[in-house]
C-alpha cells in the first residue's frame, strides 16, 4: 500500500505525489518500486489533487483509492487503503505500507521487509541504524485493529509502540535512506545525488 494523499502544506501546497525524481512523479516511482518488491496488488491512496495525480502519473495495474478525508491526516488514508484490501476477493496475507515522500526507500528495502512475513501475526518494519522507519508490514491478523486505531496524523504509530516487543526490525540502512521530502529545502535533494546511507 502506498500512502500518497498528502497536500504538502509545508511545501506551499505542492502535491507530493507529483513531485519528480529520476524523471518520474514520486507516486509512479514508488508504485513501481512496490511492484518490483513483489507486492500485488498495489493499492495507492490519493487525496490532494487526486484528479491531477491520476492524469499526470502512470498507475497501470494499481488499485487507486481516493480518500476524501485526506486533510484529516494520514490515519484516514491508512483506513481507506486497508478498507480497499479488506474488500478484495481474496484476503491478503498482510499489508506492506510505504510513504510517497520517501523516494530513497526502494524495492530492495521493501522486499526485505515484505520477506519478514511469517504468519498472520507478523509485525515488522524497516530500521535505519536501529531506528524504526518505513515501510511497515502488518500481518493479516492486525489489519482490522490497525484500521480501527488509525486517527489523525499518527496512523499506526501507537499500535506499533504498544506492541514493540512483537515488532521485528529489519535493518535497511545499507540499501535505503529514510529521508523524506517535507520542507522546501528538501526539494533540491530530488535532483541531487542519493543521500548517504
Amino acid at each position: 500500500m502506498l500512502l500518497a494523499a498528502g497536500g504538502g502544506r509545508r511545501l506551499g501546497g505542492r502535491v507530493k505525489a507529483l513531485l519528480r525524481h529520476r524523471g518520474l512523479p514520486l507516486v509512479e516511482l514508488a508504485a513501481g518500486e512496490l511492484r518490483g518488491a513483489g507486492c500485488a496488488p498495489v493499492v495507492v491512496v490519493l487525496g490532494a489533487g487526486a484528479d491531477e495525480v491520476v492524469a499526470g502519473a502512470r498507475l497501470d495495474g494499481c488499485r487507486v483509492v481516493r480518500n476524501p478525508a485526506w486533510e484529516s491526516g494520514l490515519g484516514s488514508s491508512l483506513r481507506a487503503g486497508l478498507a480497499a484490501l479488506a474488500a478484495l476477493p481474496e484476503p491478503p496475507a498482510g499489508a506492506l505500507v510505504a510513504l510517497v515522500d520517501q523516494p530513497w526507500v526502494g524495492a530492495a528495502a521493501m522486499a526485505r521487509v515484505a520477506g519478514a512475513l511469517r504468519s498472520p501475526e507478523t509485525l515488522a518494519a524497516a530500521a535505519y541504524g536501529g531506528e524504526r522507519g518505513h515501510p511497515v508490514l502488518f500481518g493479516a491478523a492486525h489489519l482490522a485493529a490497525v484500521a480501527d486505531g488509525a486517527r489523525g496524523d499518527r496512523g499506526a504509530r501507537d499500535y506499533l509502540r504498544e506492541r514493540a516487543d512483537r515488532l521485528t526490525l529489519v535493518e535497511c540502512g545499507d540499501v535505503a535512506s529514510p529521508q523524506d521530502i517535507d520542507q522546501p529545502a528538501d526539494l533540491a535533494r530530488l535532483s541531487g545525488p542519493p543521500p548517504h546511507r
